[in-house]
């Protein structure tokens, strides 16, 4: 039997941002790997436009609200997906990282400019 996608019921804001926080904790530039497994995002990209850059991928601005919404950070933190360090940081827990939201190929958009 297959995997059931989004088992946690995260609704389409939180699974963006949910994305987001994934690309960032494999971003140096914004993540530190702490020594229990978690990354601590610490800082977010500035606007770029009508797009962020995140790593090697760029993000629409309407992908990216998710991260100044307490209350999406709220659900993430209630669910275990991060420890909320709103408004300008997250700590990705292990299951936060390796949960499919199934959106990466849709708001991670590979750029190289």
């Amino acid at each position: 039997m297959p995997a059931k996608k989004n088992p946690l019921g995260l609704n389409p804001l939180q699974l963006k941002t949910l994305t987001v926080l994934q690309q960032m904790a494999q971003t140096p530039r914004f993540a530190t790997q702490q020594e229990d497994g978690t990354v601590l995002v610490s800082s977010f990209p500035p606007p770029h436009g009508d797009h962020y850059h995140v790593g090697d991928a760029v993000v629409m601005g309407r992908d990216m609200t998710g991260l100044h919404n307490i209350a999406v950070f709220s659900a993430l933190e209630r669910k275990g997906l991060i420890r909320s360090g709103f408004p300008g940081a997250a700590i990705v827990t292990a299951d936060g990282l390796a949960y499919d939201t199934g959106l990466a190929d849709a708001i991670l958009r590979r750029a190289d400019h």
